[in-house]
Order: structure tokens, then C-alpha cells, then sequence
């Protein structure tokens, strides 16, 4: 059966490039018919006689059999020349599988571009980051995204707009800049080839019609797959808390942020996409400006992306692990919003307790931060975290001078100044493995820290603190000594490539240490 004219045709050139990890479409297609919200994230359901791309739980009518063509990811359905559902909204599904876990080169690429949207344009270099070459990063986007990561970055861009549109009340030239379109004339053109409809079209039929309020927050909802135990989350947060720079307010978090406050609390029902469990996010700015930015790092923070059901399936395979699964099956990473800020706090933390680490961290803050204007501010919200710069400034006898021995002063010293001269390059593009390097290079930080950085600060699934005595502790015998490093390790390999929720679950439930 021909296309549907709504879909754009695709050369034999085009369509070899498209070529996808193998879906096998009789599984596909039992589990569209299933409505199982399980398999959301791991394929896309495409209909041709419409040209319009769904998600496996959509609500509409199942089309048949002869019309559906399945996809891996929305990007390469729309490469494809399919349009997304506006009723399931099937790009705000958490990433596809295929890129998850194992397709790490990928998921670092994914990642940088969150940050920077910008690399797209330079695949030699992007590659470079990556450290891997332009034709092998080239066949990776198409075999396991199936598309260009410049086309990722205009379908990023694309559905960004259009959550803008149909969930915030901003103007449109001002999400038109947002978004980075660079003109309110080439969002318009770019919003109606992409979702078949004008932006006032589709904010009319949202019912979203009142001008922004300056000293509102921008809102937005931030779905994920469930569970998530967001208390158990919460709790590690509200246990670490940097004085001044976060707080934890009955089940919200809040923290200063670049140009502003983030807030991330359980929706409420009515909020929710579709009814599908959400996180709200909101952000109190003085300039939208990089709004795409900062909510792709706090889906990072909240570590959205994961798919809890496939993470504990695979742990619960260790007996010592399956009761702490079961207890808390949305257990997620506390990511950090700045992996730097991360990085100051774990060497703050060496050797001391939760609480010691803490009033060592508030001091650093008062002291090198950068105070909030008093009018705007949030509660306990005093004062936004040093960047590098500012505290490679600092001599290390002043940094000393607030409760550090002289061999930590060095250390935090030396990790400022490579973090703010790029020797040191906290993005985790080139891996867990480099990533641990780069950072035991550095004087005064070891394989603790250093592993402990890359899993909530660089959100590695896999990095591991094997040296950590609360992890030891875990796995030992009621009442015997911790098991050593050696042994622990051994046990941790089964546990791959998840050993870093493995961390997690082991370490819920343990008194409060700097872990």
C-alpha cells in the first residue's frame, strides 16, 4: 500500500540509511494491541495511512495490521516523514531502549547534545569529544536513533516549542527564541511542517490565551516511567543538603540555580500528561533564555531517562539484592544539577560524616558564593554555588582557613583550577572509564571519589565506589566484619551494567554517611 500523500517519500538511499536495530513487527504489533504503557520507550507505532506516529499505549483506535510501520525512536519516524500523535504525545516518552544501558557511546552523545545543541553541526568534533571517529559515530546515530544528531537536535527543538506552547503561557515570539528558531517567522514555518497546525492554533485549542506573568514561574511537567520513589529519593537529598544553595520543603526540592530557583515536586493528577505519572518542574528566571537546557539537566537530575522496570529485573536476579528491589522498585540516582558542585562536595565529604561534610560545604558557600538578591529570594535560598573559576580564585590557605586540612584545601584547590582551565572536563562524553581516569589523575582524589562523582555527578549506571565501607557493610553478614573490596567487586559483576543502582539500593536504609 502506497504512503499516505501527509508523508513525505523517502529515497532507496535514504531509506537504507534509516535502517533500524531489528523490531521484530509481530511483537510490535501484539503489544500495540496489548495498550501495555510497559512498552512505551521502546518502539513507535506508525500509521500510514494517516502519516501520524503514536506510542504503544495511544488511546486511539488500534489501525490494522497492513497499515503500521514500527520505528525505534519518534526522531527516526519522523525522519521517516510521520508526524507525532497530538493525543498520546509520544515524544515525551523517556528515551528508547535502544539507546539505554549497553549503547553507552550513543547515550554520552545524547547527552552532550542536551547541553550543547550546538555540536550537532560539527560531527567531526562531536566525535572527537567522544572519542571515537565521525563515520562510526555517524553509523551508531542511524542504527540505534535513526537519524543524524543534527536531525536530533531539530526534533529536540521542534517538540520543545510545542511544550511551550501547549503547557506554558509564554509569548510566542518569546518561546520562538527559546526554543533557538532565531525568529518568530522560521518557528512558524518550522511548528506547521512539524505538528500540521499553527502555534496559535494549537494554544487556542489548549485554552491558553493570558499573557505570561513576570514574577510567575515557568511550569512544566516532566513524565517518566514508574515506579519512582520519590520520597526514598528525596530523603538521600534532604540528607545532604548544601546550606544556602538547596532545601527540601514537605516533598518538594528546591535549589538556586544559574539566573534563577528550580522547584521539582510530585505532580498533581490533574497536571499529568495523559494521565501518566509526571514530575512538575518549575523555574523561577530572570531571562528564559536556555530554558531547553535547564530542563534537559533536570531530567538528568531526576535520572528520567531510566527504565526501573528493566533495572530491577536484572538485579533482582542477586538474592542479596531482590528484597531491597522489591522494597523500593523506583529507586532512581540522585543526580546533581552541576557535576563540578558534585565533585566539591564528595572531596569535602572524604573521611567525614553526612552532617560534617554539610557545615564544611554551607561554610564554602558563604564564603565563595555568589549572594541572591534579597527581594527575589526563595526561603533559605541565600546564595548560588561557586563555579570553578570563582573558587580556583581562592588561595588554598583560604579555602583552608574554613575547616579543611591543609591536604584537602590542596585538593579542592586543584580539582577548582582543572575544572576552570578545561583540563579536567566534567561532561563524562568520553565514558566511565576515562572519566575515573581524568579524575584519579588529579592529587587527593581517589577511586572513591572519583566513582562517586561519576555516578551522581555524570549519572554513569555503571560507576561502582567499591572502597565504600557503608557497601561493604551492606553485603556482610549480620553481625561480621565488612566484606572486603576484592570480594565485593566480584559480587558487583553480575550486577553490571547497573551496579551503580545497585549502589543506591545498598546504601538506602544505612545510617547517613557521606557515601
Amino acid at each position: 500500500m502506497a504512503m499516505s500523500e501527509n508523508v513525505r517519500s523517502v529515497s532507496p538511499a535514504r531509506a537504507i540509511m534509516l535502517r533500524m536495530t531489528p523490531l521484530d513487527p509481530t511483537v510490535c504489533y501484539e503489544a500495540l494491541k496489548s495498550r501495555d504503557r510497559r512498552f512505551e520507550g521502546r518502539f513507535v507505532v506508525a500509521v500510514r495511512t494517516t502519516g501520524i506516529y503514536c506510542r504503544p499505549g495511544c488511546p486511539a483506535k488500534l489501525p490494522h495490521r497492513e497499515h503500521v510501520r514500527f520505528y525505534a525512536t519518534p526522531v527516526a519516524a519522523e525522519e521517516a516523514g510521520f508526524r507525532p500523535c497530538l493525543r498520546c504525545r509520544p515524544e515525551t516518552a523517556p528515551r528508547s531502549a535502544a539507546w539505554q544501558g549497553t549503547q553507552a557511546t550513543v547515550t554520552r552523545a545524547l547527552r552532550l547534545l542536551d547541553h550543547e545543541p550546538e555540536a550537532a553541526t560539527d560531527l567531526v568534533r562531536l566525535a572527537e569529544r567522544l572519542g571515537i571517529g565521525p563515520r562510526h559515530l555517524r553509523r551508531l546515530f542511524v542504527t540505534h536513533v535513526g537519524a543524524s544528531p543534527r536531525a536530533v537536535v531539530q526534533s529536540r527543538r521542534a517538540h520543545f516549542a510545542r511544550r511551550l506552547v501547549e503547557e506554558t503561557d509564554l509569548p510566542l515570539e518569546t518561546i520562538a527564541l527559546t526554543a533557538g528558531y532565531g525568529s518568530a517567522r522560521r518557528f512558524r514555518a518550522s511548528f506547521g511542517k512539524a505538528f500540521g497546525r499553527a502555534p496559535a492554533q494549537l494554544r487556542a485549542k489548549r485554552g491558553l490565551a493570558a499573557p505570561h506573568e513576570q514574577d510567575r514561574p515557568i511550569e512544566l511537567t516532566l513524565p517518566y516511567v514508574p515506579p519512582y520513589d520519590w520520597p526514598a529519593v528525596l530523603a538521600y537529598r534532604a540528607a545532604r543538603l548544601i546550606p544556602g544553595v538547596e532545601t527540601v520543603e514537605r516533598d518538594a526540592y528546591r535549589r538556586t540555580i544559574d539566573g534563577g530557583v528550580l522547584e521539582v515536586a510530585p505532580a498533581p493528577v490533574g497536571t499529568r500528561i495523559n494521565d501518566r505519572p509526571s514530575l512538575v518542574l518549575r523555574l523561577w528566571l530572570a531571562d528564559p533564555g536556555g530554558l531547553d537546557r535547564l530542563v534537559a539537566r533536570a531530567r538528568r537530575m531526576l535520572d528520567l531517562e531510566a527504565d526501573p522496570n528493566a533495572i530491577a529485573d536484572h538485579l533482582a536476579h542477586d538474592r542479596a539484592l531482590a528484597a531491597r528491589v522489591r522494597r523500593v522498585p523506583g529507586m532512581r540516582i540522585p543526580g546533581a544539577w552541576d557535576p563540578f558542585e558534585l565533585a566539591v562536595r564528595a572531596v569535602l565529604g572524604q573521611q567525614v560524616s553526612v552532617a560534617a561534610a554539610t557545615t564544611i560545604a554551607g561554610r564554602r558557600v558563604k564564603a565563595f558564593g555568589t549572594p541572591r538578591d534579597r527581594a527575589a529570594n526563595a526561603g533559605a535560598l541565600t546564595h548560588a554555588f561557586p563555579d570553578a573559576a570563582r573558587l580556583a580564585e581562592a588561595a588554598e590557605t583560604r579555602i583552608g582557613a574554613l575547616g579543611l586540612t591543609r591536604a584537602r584545601a590542596a585538593t579542592l584547590a586543584g580539582l577548582a583550577r582543572a575544572v576552570a582551565d578545561g583540563t579536567l572536563v566534567l561532561d563524562g562524553a568520553r565514558g566511565l572509564e576515562a572519566s575515573i581516569d581524568a579524575m584519579t589523575a588529579l592529587p587527593g582524589i581517589g577511586p572513591w571519589t572519583a566513582h562517586y562523582v561519576a555516578l551522581r555527578g555524570l549519572l554513569e549506571p555503571d560507576a561502582f565506589p567499591a572502597g565504600d565501607l557503608g557497601l561493604r557493610k551492606a553485603l556482610a553478614a549480620k553481625g561480621a566484619e565488612p566484606i572486603s573490596e576484592a570480594a565485593l567487586l566480584a559480587r558487583a559483576e553480575r550486577w553490571r551494567p547497573w551496579r551503580g543502582y545497585a549502589a543506591i539500593h545498598l546504601w538506602h536504609g544505612l545510617t547517613p554517611r557521606d557515601v
